[in-house]
């Protein structure tokens, strides 16, 4: 097992273990009272393949497991859905000596880590990801979040989980795509952070040694958030490729997944700091193979003025003045503040 401990706001320990999903009750048993409810919270399609298995090590550790189930997809992580959470976890009688389960991907992550943020004016929960994508991003490190209209995660608090346990194991289950858009979080990382991650990913073959892999990850966002857990200064670096991306994925209605807006995200704002003279031409077009050696897309086809509006939107945006996040080396990157209209306008002419 390899285990990277977190200490932030909470204390907690991430535990990457292929197989650990069978464990997951005893794991819990050593972090959350002794016969509380541990209230899993799931989609259906996770729901299909690993639910069992886990009620099952959570009920065997002694607790009480009530179970909500909500339809899987970006759609759901609603407001709607949220305040059915609500009422499900005040039918089941849940308490502030309770917990809940995130048991999924970074939607059912963002949303049952939303309601423990928010219920109750706050229970503890725990994260069991099940896709590449939420093992290396969005389980760690205490953002949740739910959508609204004018927006992704523009509703959320930070809420840091009481432990996260990762089965490897489960990213076999997933379709090409799905893993990709983990590949595209991950080439992040090593973009911004180390280069000898990024160089890894180069090579392919990352199957081999993912738990490695998720391990470094989740190591680099650890550092970044234990320095700045509030995401004001250098955790921003963390959402290289997002504006964008999160842009991307808003107007094309969430057809285009997340780890795709991302892989497109990165290469604007590359292809535009290659304009601004931020970076050479050979940084650019090595970032293009890397994605591309995935599958993942490498160009937006859509209108690059479209995406204006939901940048006015974006969370790193203060005032007229956007903190633009750009790398000039691969394994560093840099805050860059930029005039808003600035930046759309330069943007639209590097599609």
């Amino acid at each position: 097992m390899r285990t990277v401990c977190v200490h932030a706001s909470v204390t907690y320990h991430i535990l990457i273990e292929k197989g650990s999903l069978s464990q997951s009750g005893p794991y819990a048993a050593q972090v959350f009272r002794p016969g509380s409810k541990a209230a899993i919270v799931t989609d259906d399609t996770v729901a299909s393949l690993y639910l069992e298995t886990v009620k099952r090590s959570f009920e065997a550790a002694g607790f009480t497991v009530p179970v909500f189930i909500f339809p899987h997809g970006e759609d759901s992580k609603s407001r709607e859905v949220l305040f059915q959470l609500y009422d499900f976890l005040i039918e089941q009688e849940v308490t502030r000596s309770d917990f809940l389960v995130a048991l999924g991907g970074g939607v059912v992550g963002d949303l049952a880590g939303f309601a423990a943020a928010t219920y109750l004016r706050g229970i503890p929960f725990m994260q069991i990801p099940t896709t590449f994508l939420a093992a290396v991003d969005s389980s760690v490190g205490g953002k949740t979040a739910i959508n609204i209209p004018a927006g992704k995660n523009l509703i959320g608090a930070f809420h840091q989980p009481s432990l996260v346990v990762c089965d490897t194991e489960t990213f076999r289950t997933l379709p090409p795509e799905t893993f990709a858009d983990g590949v595209a979080e991950t080439i992040k990382y090593g973009l911004i952070a180390s280069k000898s991650l990024f160089e890894e990913m180069e090579q392919g073959h990352i199957e081999e040694k993912i738990d490695d892999i998720v391990t470094q990850c989740v190591s680099i966002k650890r550092d970044i958030v234990e320095q700045d857990e509030q995401d004001k200064g250098l955790r921003m670096i963390l959402n290289y490729g997002h504006t964008l991306g999160h842009a991307i994925e808003k107007v094309t209605n969430h057809s285009v997944t997340h780890g795709h807006g991302v892989a497109m995200g990165m290469l604007l704002i590359a292809r535009l700091g290659e304009k601004m003279g931020f970076h050479s031409p050979e940084l650019t077009q090595r970032m293009e193979r890397c994605i591309a050696s995935y599958g993942l897309p490498t160009h937006y086809d859509g209108s690059v003025a479209e995406l204006g509006e939901s940048v006015l939107h974006d969370k790193k945006r203060s005032g007229s003045i956007i903190r633009l996040i750009v790398v000039k080396n691969i394994g560093e990157a840099e805050i860059c503040p930029l005039d808003v209209d600035k930046f759309i306008e330069q943007l639209s002419e590097v599609q």
